[in-house]
């Protein structure tokens, strides 16, 4: 049927050369949109019709004013409404349509009058000399005449209303015919074969047009947030823990935690009990009777809670309340073994808690946690860990203030500050685990547990800008906001204002020629503060993309590495024997002064840095280098300096790389030119060069 049409728009034209979209709908007695449809479908064809987008205003008539024309103006039909001897206002508004509007026009029109003389209102004509004539209706019926004061009085009224009317003026194009040749899309091979295409018409191109969208998955907000507190995580040095099981029973949960059963916490009203099964029996005996006597006698300095514990309450089974119950097992698991050994654990995973549902409350959400165990630590080691953890989320606006928990002395709830709500919103709870939780599970004497516990719902809303938690997670959630809000790239570093010179020659490809070409004297010294950390490597893994990171380096900071043997290596291999021997010489102002040291540890070198801090794993490491160089050169080795979608790459490769030190093969790491990520070379390539020139037998 369009293509009917088409034909006979093109037959028209042929004989009239130029038409109006408008008369062709008249003349093909065609709605006007289809008579448009084909318009369009003609001007895909090359310049074989020309077009031109015409608009013309008009008054139109609406659906009163066609009333108006058909019966009269309101005014006419109330005063032709009222008898001779007059009628009762209440009975006139009932005689006719719009009878309120005609009969306040009448009335200024002087048409009608009110006789009050009989105590009654009375509404009667007033008697004309000359025949009565209705002025507004003949006005209408010819829109054309109207004076500018009589279209914006009958607007006024609505009786007519202006309406724009577009249409299309199209005449005879260059290439025009009345037959329409299909034009190729696209160039075959049969086509240049035999020479054919030579005499077919190929429909253009059109490079701007943007391609079809991919149908991809998109990651909720929730979990961009999870992964970058589990890379913050992990770059501190810790390990994560076993979250999986979501129903945990009441003693794990509660009793362990040297919290007391008539605690309003582990009521219905605030915790969700399991039916089936309701309980569980399978506990470490002699610690349950430990946690027992602690509960209702005391010990360990503390005279307990004194009640009579049972045994049916702690049995009972619930869906957990916290993660803590997770670390619970962790550090009694730990308490076991022969000697301690200090740690770091971490887990991000849901609980459950019968919550009233507000902007900033859910019966379901997800608990980040982070528990330290080592030899003396204190609250002040607590908050200063703290500050470097929310330090590295971007969130620097912190409070702390007293609380009360059942295993925890001193506890603080931890604040942070809202852009959003414009005000201070409570984002976790930490503390030092109380005595009588540690020590009836074996753990030494002076070791102390510090932790704390946040939200990940409320940092992702204040990442994000929302201000209600059901908009993030429910059935309020709009999946626009799922699609559209970009990767989480959480601000862990500030970069320093003064700029680094650039190094010259920037054009250069090769790692070895891009950290071997400068002097020392060609470079505009910018002090670093000085940094001094340990690194504790296995010789069978050397951490071989030092060797590159500092060549690349030299030229803008002062290194200095001294390098020790553990006694638990009985054979050092003879090349680790001149590992960095270039930076042996302590003769001038030392800004970077690595200690390593060679030990049986596995396959994973961790560091160490002043204080508590320890970062694991060879990329983590190679990040963290990578961030305090940038943080005074960024030119030296771009990383989040270029944006979050540059660094976020990076990351993606270190993650690869690390799962092929561990899988014993790299797969999935493609080369976008002569780097991974294009012109320049990135921490991820120092790595990856190393491992590949250093590859250890296994490896493919």
């Amino acid at each position: 049927m369009a293509k009917q049409l088409a034909d006979k728009i093109l037959e028209y034209l042929d004989e009239h050369e130029e038409v109006n979209s408008l008369d062709l709908a008249d003349i093909f007695k065609e709605d006007h949109q289809k008579i448009i449809g084909a318009i369009k479908s003609l001007e895909t064809l090359d310049k074989l019709i020309v077009t031109n987008q015409v608009s013309e205003k008009k008054w139109k008539l609406t659906t009163e004013g066609q009333h108006v024309v058909n019966y009269g103006s309101h005014e006419v039909a109330v005063y032709n409404s009222i008898p001779d001897n007059g009628i009762s206002q209440s009975e006139l508004m009932q005689s006719v349509p719009f009878a309120k509007v005609g009969f306040s026009k009448a009335l200024l029109a002087g048409l009608i009058e009110i006789d009050k003389s009989s105590g009654t209102a009375v509404v009667k004509k007033k008697a004309f000399l000359a025949p009565f004539i209705d002025v507004v209706q003949n006005n209408l019926k010819d829109l054309t005449n109207l004076t500018d004061r009589q279209r914006s009085e009958y607007k006024k009224r609505k009786l007519i209303q202006e309406v724009v009317i577009k249409s299309i003026q199209l005449g005879r194009g260059e290439y025009f015919t009345t037959t329409i040749e299909k034009l190729e899309t696209e160039l075959t091979a049969d086509l240049l074969v035999n020479g054919a295409w030579k005499k077919k018409k190929f429909k253009p191109y059109n490079f701007a047009a943007l391609g079809s969208a991919l149908e991809v998955g998109h990651l909720h907000p929730l979990l961009k947030v999870r992964t970058e507190f589990r890379k913050i995580f992990l770059e501190m040095g810790f390990t994560e823990m076993p979250t999986n099981n979501f129903v945990e029973s009441s003693f794990w949960n509660f009793d362990a935690l040297f919290q007391p059963q008539q605690h309003p916490a582990r009521d219905a009203h605030d915790t969700f009990f399991v039916s089936e099964p309701s309980r569980s029996t399978k506990f470490p005996m002699e610690y349950l009777e430990k946690v027992k006597r602690v509960h209702s006698e005391g010990g360990y300095g503390s005279i307990g809670y004194c009640y009579d514990w049972k045994l049916e309450e702690a049995q009972k089974n619930i869906l957990r309340t916290h993660t803590t119950a997770v670390s619970t097992r962790m550090l009694y698991k730990l308490a076991q073994q022969d000697d301690f050994k200090p740690v770091k654990f971490f887990s991000i995973d849901r609980v459950f808690r019968n919550e009233t549902l507000d902007a900033t409350h859910l019966a379901e959400f997800h608990q980040i946690e982070g528990v330290i165990a080592d030899y003396n630590l204190t609250l002040g080691d607590l908050i200063g860990i703290l500050y470097e953890f929310f330090k590295k989320l971007g969130i620097t606006q912190l409070e702390f203030k007293p609380a009360y928990n059942p295993y925890t002395e001193p506890s603080m709830e931890i604040f942070c500050f809202h852009n959003g709500l414009n005000k201070w919103i409570e984002i976790g709870n930490s503390g030092m685990f109380r005595p009588e939780m540690l020590l009836p599970m074996g753990l030494p004497e002076n070791v102390n547990v510090i932790a704390w516990g946040l939200s990940l719902e409320r940092p992702t809303m204040i990442k994000y800008g929302l201000n209600n938690i059901r908009d993030l997670v429910g059935s309020k959630v709009d999946l626009k906001m799922v699609y559209n809000n970009p990767i989480c790239r959480l601000n862990k570093t500030t970069h320093n204002p003064l700029q680094s010179r650039k190094p010259n020659d920037q054009k250069e490809k090769s790692i070895e020629q891009k950290s071997g070409m400068h002097k020392s004297s060609d470079i505009e010294r910018r002090k670093l503060e000085k940094q001094k950390f340990v690194i504790f490597c296995d010789p069978k893994h050397p951490i071989n993309f030092l060797v590159s990171f500092f060549r690349l380096v030299k030229p803008y900071v002062n290194i200095f590495v001294s390098t020790h043997t553990h006694s638990s290596v009985r054979h050092l291999p003879k090349e680790l024997s001149t590992f960095c021997l270039d930076y042996r010489n302590r003769d001038r102002d030392v800004e970077l002064d690595a200690t390593i040291i060679w030990k049986e540890i596995g396959i994973d070198p961790s560091m160490q840095l002043p204080g508590m801090r320890q970062i694991m794993g060879q990329v983590n490491i190679a990040r963290y280098l990578n961030r305090l160089i940038e943080n005074y050169y960024p030119d030296v080795l771009p990383y989040e300096s270029r944006g979050v979608l540059y660094a976020n790459q990076i990351d993606n490769y270190l993650e690869k790389i690390h799962s092929g030190l561990h899988k014993n093969e790299f797969k999935g790491i493609q080369k976008k030119s002569r780097y991974l990520m294009g012109e320049d070379a990135s921490i991820a390539d120092i790595v990856l060069e190393s491992l590949e020139k250093h590859k250890p037998s296994g490896h493919k």
